[in-house]
């Protein structure tokens, strides 16, 4: 008789079965895995977000004073305006970047067009790149001195044109993958019955090819919309004199030193965050099965009108992307700009210009680095705890929504929570301010949300009589774990791992406020020599960041190769 039969006979399911194993240890385990997640995450999201809430009422001093601090953020005109500007700056940057990222995925996913991949590949380039790079570029291309200042008909390009051109070309990429998504899952048969009855094209747009596509279009309105208004760095470099929320609290809390007020502007952005956030979640609930198990994989007819519109837009785009980052690049080697622009190496000598000089691009490597090794660990673990857990389901749940929480909270408004929370001298964890660990922990907490969703994903890819196997057999779940669910979801660790390193490389929002002369990154250097008017080496320092990134993307794709070729060679039978 087989253990099946066995099973099967005594009424023992695999949640049964995994109950029984070794006497209830891995309940145990689970419940202590699970339980000292919620706490480091309770102790690094939620209290840091309590101790916001509470400095926002009380004064300088540290004395409760109720609502006078929103009262005094309110009547003033110019706080205020802020609002305006962040919202008005927010929707147009999202209208604009998605009916391009939309346009951009038609022609990949719908056309026959020649150069997919090629394309493909330079418009996820602008992840690879710090925000403060579109945002240098254009004051060398539209600023007072730049070479094509006549082409915005005598408008300035610092303020709010700056501002959403330099956000259209870092948003590109993340919206542009959405719709890629979203357009690629289709049903074949519905363009099949369209065409039999002779529908017109523009007919089949509005009614199949929209209608597929809705949710991910929402999630790609959410996401430009979302990272606009919080983002911080291009603002500040090519903001001008249009306040924005994100400036104002840089402004209140470095130039002022008002950290009251801070708090305040950080509650107010956390407003729009967390309401585009509740949308998202709303939307992905409604979000139902496109394909079925009969339906035909959509494959594009060629269209010569078709192909080559979309063809020379995707030129188009492709121009704006890489002639953006062309034009730091060039900037970095010129002399002295316009006057002299002889190439030279000079301002890649970051020790002459910068106390820190290169050691905040090490600062940076190491940062990258330990952020995407332990958050790896940390989140696939708490993942694994989640999917593969059959104990505490409450407590499982409450986990999970701890996880989710991360992604509604903008990079300043958690940056700051950590000052208020980590700087008092009572707080027990108050050693790691100021150090490497506590930009770690931020950027791991910062960005954990993705990486747990998209572990949780691979996990539940992995069926679950896995784990009625080894049950029966008597195997300890960690052997099963790192024999079975490591090598399987080794892409998706991969990929989180790469995620992880590139954002930790490329960040600052979230680390503006909590770095210290010591711990000083390659970022942050590029905004401060922004600020003293070293914008060559600004643009130098966001060169190397880039490169780095592309050097490290290009040497996990080769390890990957390597390691998939050994561990996941049934994928390619």
């Amino acid at each position: 008789m087989s253990v099946a039969d066995i099973s099967a006979s005594e009424g023992i399911t695999s949640s049964r079965w995994a109950r029984l194993r070794n006497g209830g240890t891995e309940s145990w385990i689970l419940l202590g895995g699970v339980s000292a997640i919620i706490v480091a995450l309770f102790a690094f999201l939620v209290l840091p977000l309590y101790a916001l809430l509470k400095k926002s009422v009380e004064d300088d001093k540290g004395n409760f004073v109720g609502l006078v601090n929103f009262e005094e953020y309110f009547s003033s005109v110019g706080l205020v305006q802020s609002i305006t500007n962040s919202l008005t700056i927010a929707v147009l940057t999202m209208v604009i970047s998605c009916t391009l990222a939309f346009i951009f995925a038609y022609g990949l996913t719908r056309t026959c067009m020649p150069f997919k991949r090629s394309f493909r590949a330079i418009a996820t380039i602008p992840i690879l790149a710090p925000s403060l790079l579109p945002a240098i570029s254009l004051v060398y291309l539209f600023g007072n001195q730049g070479i094509m200042k006549g082409l915005l008909f005598g408008e300035s390009i610092y303020g709010p044109i700056g501002i959403m051109i330099a956000m259209v070309f870092y948003i590109f990429p993340h919206v542009m993958m959405i719709m890629v998504t979203a357009l690629s899952t289709t049903d074949a048969r519905l363009y099949e019955a369209a065409e039999s009855l002779d529908t017109k094209p523009s007919r089949v747009f509005f009614t199949v090819t929209l209608p597929g596509a809705i949710y991910g279009i929402v999630s790609a309105a959410v996401v430009a919309f979302t990272l606009t208004i919080t983002d911080f760095g291009v603002p500040k470099v090519i903001g001008g004199q249009y306040n924005v929320l994100a400036t104002d609290i840089y402004k209140q809390v470095v130039g002022q030193q008002n950290f009251s007020m801070g708090a305040v502007v950080g509650l107010v952005l956390l407003i729009p965050a967390v309401f585009s956030f509740i949308i998202d979640r709303h939307v992905q609930k409604k979000q139902v099965a496109l394909l079925s198990a009969r339906a035909v994989p959509y494959h594009p007819k060629p269209h010569k009108t078709r192909d080559a519109a979309l063809l020379i837009f995707c030129i188009m785009m492709t121009v704006f992307l890489v002639g953006i980052l062309g034009m730091a690049a060039f900037a970095s080697f010129v002399t002295f700009w316009p006057y002299d622009m002889s190439f030279t190496l000079a301002h890649y000598d970051f020790d002459a210009v910068d106390p820190n000089g290169w050691s905040s691009f090490f600062n940076s490597l190491k940062l990258a680095g330990f952020t995407a090794v332990i958050g790896v660990v940390v989140i696939f673990l708490g993942a694994y705890l989640v999917e593969k857990g059959q104990s505490f389901p409450r407590l499982r749940n409450v986990f999970h929504m701890l996880a989710i929480l991360p992604m509604a909270v903008p990079g300043l408004v958690l940056g700051l929570a950590y000052v208020f929370f980590f700087s008092r001298p009572e707080n027990p964890l108050s050693p790691i301010y100021g150090t490497l660990a506590i930009l770690v922990v931020c950027t791991v907490v910062h960005f954990y949300t993705v990486s747990h969703l998209t572990m949780l994903t691979a996990l539940k890819q992995i069926d679950k009589e896995f784990e009625s196997v080894s049950a029966s057999l008597q195997v300890p779940f960690y052997k099963t774990m790192l024999k079975v669910h490591v090598p399987i979801t080794l892409p998706a660790i991969s990929d989180v791992m790469m995620y992880l390193f590139v954002n930790a490389m490329t960040t600052v929002s979230a680390v503006v406020f909590l770095y210290s002369p010591d711990t000083k990154l390659a970022a942050i250097t590029v905004l401060n020599l922004d600020d003293v008017g070293d914008t060559a080496e600004a643009a130098a320092m966001a060169m190397v960041i880039v490169a780095t990134s592309v050097t490290v993307r290009i040497l996990h794709g080769l390890l990957m190769r390597t390691l998939n070729a050994r561990h996941s060679e049934w994928r390619t039978r």
